[in-house]
């Protein structure tokens, strides 16, 4: 009965001690133990300025929380680079009088991971996303605030997903 106890306390230890690389966000890691983020300059036609600083923290951040990898400026096993392509603002829905009722504002990033430990995982792909706001606000202040929340929240979870997440 002892023998049966050891054996099972044992076969539990190591299961539990080799899925370490496991993550509860579903992020593949693999032998990876550091990644940075490279700036990611604002290449749009309409520039807004802050928007690139913010992105690139942005991504950086939920990296930093939904992994256990350390952040580094270079040499990173996982190296996530590119640029800012698309910043717009465009009128989405009309009023009865011909005047635009709801705007969208678009933001764009053209983005190459780079996995230093495993090149076939590497690629290259254009993310965007998408805020509707009333025509009648300026983005500015709050509503600019907000946008750019829910934008980067998409776009970098979509970014997360694609290259660290077994979906």
């Amino acid at each position: 009965m002892k023998y049966i106890r050891f054996l099972l306390i044992t076969v539990l230890t190591v299961t539990i001690t080799n899925c370490g690389i496991y993550s509860f966000t579903g992020a593949d890691t693999g032998n990876a133990k550091t990644f940075q983020v490279n700036f990611f300059p604002n290449n749009a036609d309409l520039v807004e300025p802050g928007l690139d600083i913010d992105f690139t923290n942005a991504l950086q951040d939920l990296i930093q929380n939904q992994t256990n990898l350390n952040l580094v400026n270079t040499g990173g096993d996982l190296i996530f680079e590119g640029e800012i392509t698309d910043y717009r603002i465009a009128p989405m829905t009309a009023t009865a009088q011909n005047t635009a009722a709801q705007n969208r504002l678009t933001i764009g990033v053209n983005v190459r991971y780079i996995n230093t430990l495993d090149d076939e995982k590497d690629f290259e792909q254009r993310f965007s996303f998408f805020y509707d706001f009333d025509a009648n606000a300026q983005l500015a202040g709050s509503i600019k605030d907000e946008a750019f929340e829910i934008i980067f929240e998409r776009l970098t979870q979509d970014i997360f997903n694609t290259s660290l997440a077994n979906w």
